[in-house]
């Protein structure tokens, strides 16, 4: 894999050279040059690797990133050029991976958007990590991050009206039951996850572990710790090859927050801790190994600002079905202990330099680069406003206060009501974000389901 310099990354759009020297090594044919958008699912252009060499000034529209999920746009579009006017593309030679699961040698890069007078596109969700991590650049700090990505193995599903079902595995038989951390069941998809690690392994996505959740058919996937970037990146990568190496066994995979009625939803855990660019020491503890200020500051940060970041962790409307609070595991606040997966904010058991913190409120449907960047953000500015937290939990944290927002629509508002977290995130990403989400709530509410036809119908 090429590993150049950010100044490969020219504002001509000209390719490095080692980038083309590994495009041609690999004998690659097809390029998709793609984007993460709002959702977290890629958009860009697929073309010859021939004629993405010639520097054919790759672009999109800036518009892409006010598209909502169901691909409608919201009514505001004052956060916008009116012109629609375009972006161009940079790829990030960092990023190139072979696609494994293509027909034709085939490579996708990651890209950046930037306007064409070599500003970047603030509202583009790579960049608002970039903003974020460019304030701890500048203290000194890099950030580590390990994200653990839950997800469930569903029949396939044509018909939006009925409901998700477990698909049949390798003995013939769907599950019936939550099997929490079976071998044997995990093995019963043991064809698809063989491909899955093969998958990962050509696109350097570092997979630590993999284990069957408590929910049917519900896996885990443990990441590497690393780069927030990196990391980023890698979860934007696996969550496409996962579905394709699914489909190729006749199986959906989601990431949906709540896909199944009865059974709990998918998170992404993000451990989080940071260190110094000098040391590469862990700025959380003292040099006796006690927990730093900057440690509790940290959380304090969590604790302050996550309920205003909720819409970024928890981005749809199936998110806060997620968020019951009778599902044993889910959190429902921002209460933090050690060791304690009641709390939303859990303080692993480990050494001294690995001291970090694991936010388990966010979904498995965030957008990897914004749930990064908003939990990065909120422990940034614990951090610079000395934030202290409550004290830990030491029982069960379901005992105490639900703090978070119970709809996306109550995520919003207080995400536009926070002025620090606009102004570290970006007023202008804030206010196009808040109101793709919006409309998306809105265009909820025009859906009867059929809870209400069933039991509204001829009784009310």
């Amino acid at each position: 894999m090429p590993n150049p310099s950010p100044k490969s990354n020219n504002a001509s759009g000209k390719l490095p050279v080692d980038l083309r020297n590994w495009l041609d090594t690999n004998h690659i044919e097809e390029i998709e040059a793609v984007i993460p958008d709002m959702t977290g699912a890629a958009k860009g252009k697929i073309l010859p690797a021939q004629r993405y060499q010639e520097d054919v000034g790759l672009r999109l529209p800036e518009s892409i990133f006010g598209q909502t999920v169901d691909g409608d746009y919201p009514n505001e579009w004052d956060v916008l050029d009116d012109q629609d006017g375009d972006m161009f593309l940079k790829p990030d030679p960092s990023t190139v991976r072979p696609v494994p699961f293509a027909s034709d040698p085939t490579a996708v890069i990651i890209h950046d958007c930037y306007h064409f007078d070599g500003k970047p596109v603030e509202i583009a969700p790579r960049q608002v990590l970039r903003k974020i991590l460019n304030l701890y650049k500048r203290q000194g700090w890099d950030p580590v991050v390990a994200p653990e990505i839950e997800f469930y193995l569903v029949k396939p599903n044509i018909d939006a009206d009925y409901p998700l079902e477990p698909p049949v595995g390798r003995s013939g038989r769907p599950e019936s039951g939550r099997q929490s951390f079976s071998i044997d069941a995990v093995n019963e998809f043991d064809p698809l996850f063989e491909d899955l690690y093969d998958y990962c392994q050509a696109q350097d996505i570092g997979i630590e572990t993999l284990i069957h959740e408590s929910g049917v058919t519900q896996m885990e996937i443990n990441l590497l710790h690393g780069d927030a970037m990196e990391l980023a990146d890698q979860v934007f990568l696996f969550k496409r090859a996962l579905r394709a190496v699914a489909m190729r066994h006749d199986i959906y995979a989601t990431f949906m927050a709540a896909p199944m009625e009865g059974q709990p939803g998918s998170a992404m855990h993000m451990h989080q801790s940071i260190v110094d660019r000098k040391t590469r020491g862990n700025i959380f503890i003292n040099a006796n190994g006690s927990e730093s200020k900057l440690f509790h500051w940290y959380i304090g940060g969590l604790q302050r600002y996550l309920p205003a970041a909720m819409s970024l962790i928890a981005p749809n409307v199936n998110s806060y079905r997620r968020l019951a609070p009778d599902e044993f595991g889910t959190p429902i606040n921002i209460e933090w202990g050690y060791d304690n997966r009641t709390a939303g904010l859990r303080v692993p058991v480990s050494n001294s330099q690995a001291t970090r913190i694991e936010n388990r409120i966010a979904g498995a449907d965030v957008n990897p680069y914004l749930a990064l960047a908003a939990s990065l953000a909120c422990g940034y500015l614990g951090m610079k406003n000395q934030t202290k937290p409550k004290k830990p939990v030491t029982g069960s944290a379901y005992s105490e206060e639900t703090t978070l927002p119970h709809t996306l629509r109550e995520a919003v508002n207080e995400l536009m009501e926070c002025k620090e977290l606009r102004h570290v995130l970006g007023d202008k990403f804030v206010r196009l974000y808040s109101s793709v989400k919006q409309h998306e709530y809105n265009i909820f509410l025009n859906v009867i389901s059929a809870w209400e036809r069933e039991h509204l119908l001829l009784n009310v």
